[in-house]
This record gives structure tokens, C-alpha cells and sequence, in this order.
């Protein structure tokens, strides 16, 4: 990079989003199933629920302490705040407490949520033309957390039987493992905020109407809303149809390799294409990975991994272009509480997704899910690409 404070901050996130995600993907995963195990499938929506409004609570304030304190001092706050959670709801496990599980996934959330904004704090370090394959760098930290968090699940579970605890509270230790190597990490990042440091008043409500940021909003929002409704219903599907903890491992590891592994790619796209042309690409994978669940919802080897996959990079195509659009077009002093309070948006949006899926999944099964999940897809994809308010021409910078 030839920036040795740059090299060192991208690293640092990087190992950060890298823990954190891996910390949650066991943990939501897990939750998802305690809970349908002691409370029924209509409730196993909760924790997702309880992780989505948590990583929005924790962007959108994160937004403001940036604004106020630095990177430094805001990431390190959230991955404490993650690392208590851990804690929280491993108890919450151990004693069956749904109040007490369900509010360690809350902290857990807010911790994500300043992670998430990491992509961001990594785009600043960079000239406009490369802040896409900047900040999807960081974002495919994530695939550390795609490989390793699923995986971790069954043998956890089994140490935890081997210790006389409950098998699906080792997960939850993991989680707390890595939330707290990620806290440990956060407190080395240099003290060096550039843009981040040169935020004014913001009005929210009008600059979330301007078509510079509406477009990518609403492309967020929609991937947020498909990509969790289908997601926190397959470990159920898998398991309704017999099958253990390695295969919903395996299914969950395609997914997270779809949503992080190709982001580097996801950000070549962008700085060469720009925003909204990643983000079509994105919504046409969403529309086509729901399809595959549609036409093989039980192919637990095959069709399912396949959907998991697509439905991930689809996602990652919608979050790496309007992300991009966010940190390129956006003036620099109204950046950054910008990009937290759409951040928040788009995770507490996602929580109808988390509610309401456990009602379709119980109303008509994972086909219904998958259905829901399409046409929304499908309806984005034909509002931003018809409509005149989100056509304008898009200034594409290049290197």
C-alpha cells in the first residue's frame, strides 16, 4: 500500500470484521435453534430479530461517536458491548432463559453494528476511485467468519456435552472468544480518523431523500430483507428434514462464502461499473437464488448450498455497490452520520424480515419463505431500473 499508518489500519479492521463475524455466525445460528427447540418454529425468529436491531441501535450511534471521538474509541466501545453479550447470552443458554439469551444476541448486535461501519472508515483511506475495492477488502474479512464460524458450531456443541453443559451453548463460547480478540485488536488502531473527524450537523431526513442516497437505501434494504427471511429459516428447513448440525454448518458456510468471499471482486466491479450497476447484478442474483430454493428446497448437497451461495453474493453485490455510492458521493462532512443512520435503516428494516419469517415458515413452509423473498427481489430490481428518479446518470470515477 506504501502507507505504513494506512497498511496498518486495514489490517486492523480487517481482523476485526474477520473475528466479529465469525463470533456471530455461530451465535445466531445457534440461538435460532434453542429457541425453536424450547418455544416452537413461530418464535425462532426472535433472535435474528433481537441481532438485526442491534446492529442498527449500534450503527446509528456508532455514526454520531465516530463523529466525536474517533474510530478508534467507537469500535473498541462495540466490541466490548459484543463481548458482554457473549457473555449474556451464553448464561441465557446454560439457564434455557429465552429474556436472557435473547438480550446477550441484542449486545452482540450493537458490537456488529460498529463493525459494519468499518467499510467505511476504510474507504477514507483512500482517493475516490478506489474506495470500492477498499472498503469490500475489509468486508471480505467476513469470509474468515464464513469458513470458521459454521464449522465451529457441531464441535463446540460437542465440547460443551463433554463438559456437562448444554450442547448449543458452545457455540456461544466461541462467540465470546472471538468478541474479545476483536476488542483486543480494536484498541491498536492508529489514532488517525481523516475524513471521519470532519463531521457537521446533519439534517437525516433530507439527505435520506435525495436520490444519491435513496437508490442505494432501497437496494440495501432489499437485500437485508431477502437475504435474512431465507437465511434464518434454513437451519429449520435442514433440520425439519432430518439432518444434524454438519449439514446446517455446511449450508450456512456456502452462504457466508457467498456474502464475503467475492467482495474484492464486488469492489472491482463498482470502481470500474459504479454503484448501480453492482447493484442490479445484485438483485438479479437475489431474485435467481430464491428461485433455486424455490425449485429444490430440500437438496440439502446440491440446490440448497447452491441458493445459499447466490442469495450470499447477491447480497454482497448490494451492499459493496450502495456502499460505494455512500462513500463516494456523499460530502465529506455529512458522510459519516449518513452512513450510520442508513446502516441502521437497513438493519432494523430487517428485522420484519427476521418476525415475519417464522410466520411464512409456519404458514407455508421454506417455499413460501423463498417466494416472499423473490418477488421482493424482483420489484426492486424493476423500481430502479424503471423508474426515472433512480435512473439518473451515475458519475463513474476511474483510475
Amino acid at each position: 500500500m506504501g502507507n505504513p499508518v494506512r497498511t496498518r489500519s486495514m489490517v486492523t479492521l480487517f481482523a476485526c470484521v474477520a473475528l466479529m463475524n465469525t463470533g456471530m455466525a455461530g451465535a445466531t445460528t445457534t440461538a435460532t435453534l434453542i429457541v425453536a427447540k424450547a418455544n416452537g418454529p413461530g418464535w425462532s425468529g426472535v433472535p435474528s430479530t433481537a441481532s438485526v436491531l442491534g446492529t442498527a441501535l449500534g450503527a446509528f450511534a456508532s455514526g454520531f461517536v465516530l463523529a466525536r471521538v474517533g474510530r478508534r474509541f467507537a469500535l473498541s466501545l462495540g466490541y466490548a458491548l459484543a463481548s458482554l453479550g457473549a457473555v449474556v447470552a451464553f448464561a441465557g443458554a446454560v439457564m434455557s432463559s429465552l429474556v436472557t439469551l435473547v438480550a446477550g444476541i441484542l449486545l452482540l448486535g450493537i458490537g456488529q453494528g460498529g463493525a459494519q461501519l468499518s467499510r467505511y472508515l476504510a474507504a477514507d483511506l483512500y482517493p475516490p476511485e478506489r474506495r470500492g475495492f477498499a472498503l469490500s477488502t475489509v468486508v471480505w474479512g467476513g469470509t474468515v467468519g464464513a469458513l470458521a464460524g459454521p464449522s465451529l458450531i457441531a464441535p463446540a456443541a460437542r465440547m460443551a456435552g463433554w463438559l456437562g453443559l448444554p450442547a448449543l451453548s458452545g457455540p456461544l463460547v466461541v462467540t465470546g472468544v472471538a468478541a474479545g480478540a476483536a476488542w483486543v485488536a480494536s484498541v491498536t488502531l492508529p489514532r488517525v480518523d481523516g475524513a471521519t473527524q470532519a463531521a457537521a450537523q446533519v439534517e437525516i431526513r433530507t439527505v435520506l431523500r435525495r436520490p444519491v442516497v435513496l437508490r442505494p437505501l432501497l437496494a440495501m434494504i432489499v437485500a437485508q430483507l431477502v437475504m435474512v427471511a431465507v437465511m434464518v429459516m434454513t437451519p429449520l428447513q435442514i433440520q425439519d428434514h432430518d439432518h444434524g448440525l454438519d449439514v446446517v454448518g455446511w449450508v450456512v458456510s456456502a452462504h457466508m462464502i457467498g456474502m464475503f468471499a467475492l467482495a474484492p471482486l464486488s469492489g472491482r466491479i463498482a470502481d470500474r461499473f459504479g454503484g448501480r450497476v453492482t447493484i442490479a447484478a445484485g438483485l438479479g442474483a437475489l431474485a435467481l437464488a430464491t428461485a433455486t430454493a424455490i425449485a429444490a428446497p430440500t437438496a440439502h448437497t446440491t440446490g440448497l448450498p447452491f441458493a445459499l451461495f447466490l442469495l450470499g453474493y447477491g447480497w454482497n453485490l448490494c451492499f459493496v455497490g450502495g456502499s460505494s455510492l455512500l462513500s463516494r458521493d456523499l460530502p465529506v462532512d455529512e458522510r459519516v452520520k449518513v452512513q450510520g443512520s442508513v446502516d441502521a435503516l437497513v438493519w432494523g428494516a430487517s428485522a420484519i424480515a427476521s418476525l415475519s419469517a417464522g410466520q411464512l415458515y409456519v404458514g407455508g413452509g421454506f417455499v413460501l419463505v423463498s417466494v416472499a423473498g423473490g418477488t421482493l427481489a424482483v420489484l426492486a430490481l424493476a423500481l430502479l431500473t424503471c423508474v426515472p428518479a433512480f435512473r439518473e446518470v451515475e458519475r463513474v470515477e476511474c483510475g
